[in-house]
Order: structure tokens, then C-alpha cells, then sequence
């Protein structure tokens, strides 16, 4: 139980950690202290149904379709592959650093729903949920301690964005800071698609 806890800790939180449009929105709240923290709570709320939704809906699946099991195994390694040559990309040349908007002050109900937008509207969010966190999921020995371990990243990298983002604005406005995170987040990705290739190949049994 521990080990499939921890397992959907790191990879939830090695996936959750690629820098989207909704990661950087409650970054870009945090900076500006406006209502980050109900930002994050709707992100990880959402997070956490959807990992559950698909958990499930995928360990249904691979019952009645054995199959499916490595078309999703792949599929999870072409996509993860993808993300790492991204991070490693923009860590090579850069992009632009955050910028700290200076608009006039929005309502709560505004952020909330801007937040969904960036959210559901996402099709990465999908794939990320339902498709290659349930694919390495469905192999665990508890389906329950590994949604618990990967709600625990959403929890815990969202509560890192809301406070460390207000804490480190000055810092995180930086393009260099940009480049350290890509550049780790492809490495993670790299890291983690080289394991489940190795596990389809029959490398580690």
C-alpha cells in the first residue's frame, strides 16, 4: 500500500509540475496575492476528481479489455517522451519570464471561474488525468492509496504555488528561473517514460 501510495505521489507530482496554462495562472495570482488560495483549492478539488474518475473508469477497462493495458502503457511513454523533449527545449532557449500583471483587482467569482477555464478547457489536463496517470496507476496493488498518494501532489504542489509564489515574486519574474524549472521538469519526464518502456519491455522483471 505504501509503495502504490508513494508511486502515485511522484508521478502525479512529476506530471502535475510541467508548467501549463493553469499552473501559471494561480502562479500569476499568487504574485499578485488575488485569491490565490481559492484558486488552488478549485485546482486541486478538480485534480483530485478527475484522477479519481479516471482511476477507476480505467481499472474497469483493463478487466474486461487486458489489451488496453499496454496501448495506454505506450501511449503514457510517447506522451511523457513528448513533455520531456518540451521542458528540455524551452530550457535550451529560454522563454519569457513571468510578468506580474498590473490589471485592476477582479472579483472572486471571476478568478474561480477564469481558473476553471484554464482548467477544463485544457486538453493536457485529460490526457494527464485520465489517460497516463491511470495507465500507471491501473498496475499498482491499491488503486485507493495510489489516487490518496497522487491527491497528495495536487494538494501539496498547489499549497507550493499559492505561498511560494507570493513569497518569491521578485525571484520567479525571472526568465533563468524558468529555464531551471523546464529543464528539470524534462528530466523528470524522461526519467519516469524510460521506466514504463523498461516495464513494457520486460527490463525490470
Amino acid at each position: 500500500m505504501l509503495e502504490s501510495y508513494l508511486t502515485g505521489l511522484l508521478v502525479s507530482g512529476g506530471i502535475i509540475i510541467a508548467i501549463g496554462a493553469q499552473n501559471a495562472y494561480v502562479l500569476g495570482l499568487a504574485v499578485r496575492r488575488e485569491y490565490h488560495w481559492w484558486s488552488a483549492g478549485l485546482c486541486m478539488s478538480t485534480d483530485l476528481l478527475l484522477v479519481t474518475a479516471g482511476m477507476f473508469g480505467v481499472s474497469g477497462l483493463l478487466l474486461a479489455v487486458p489489451e488496453a493495458l499496454a496501448i495506454m502503457r505506450w501511449l503514457g511513454v510517447a506522451f511523457l517522451a513528448w513533455l520531456a523533449l518540451q521542458g528540455m527545449y524551452r530550457a535550451a532557449t529560454g522563454r519569457h519570464g513571468l510578468e506580474r500583471a498590473e490589471a485592476e483587482r477582479r472579483g472572486l467569482v471571476h478568478v474561480l471561474l477564469a481558473t476553471l477555464a484554464v482548467t477544463v478547457l485544457n486538453p493536457q489536463v485529460y490526457l494527464d488525468t485520465l489517460l497516463l496517470i491511470p495507465s500507471v496507476g491501473a498496475q499498482q496493488e491499491s488503486a485507493v492509496a495510489f489516487v490518496v498518494g497522487a491527491g497528495s501532489a495536487s494538494v501539496a504542489w498547489f499549497s507550493l504555488l499559492a505561498w511560494g509564489g507570493a513569497l518569491l515574486s521578485s525571484w520567479l519574474s525571472r526568465p533563468l528561473a524558468w529555464r531551471l524549472i523546464d529543464g528539470g521538469i524534462g528530466v523528470m519526464m524522461a526519467v519516469i517514460a524510460l521506466q514504463l518502456a523498461g516495464e513494457g519491455l520486460g527490463v525490470y522483471q
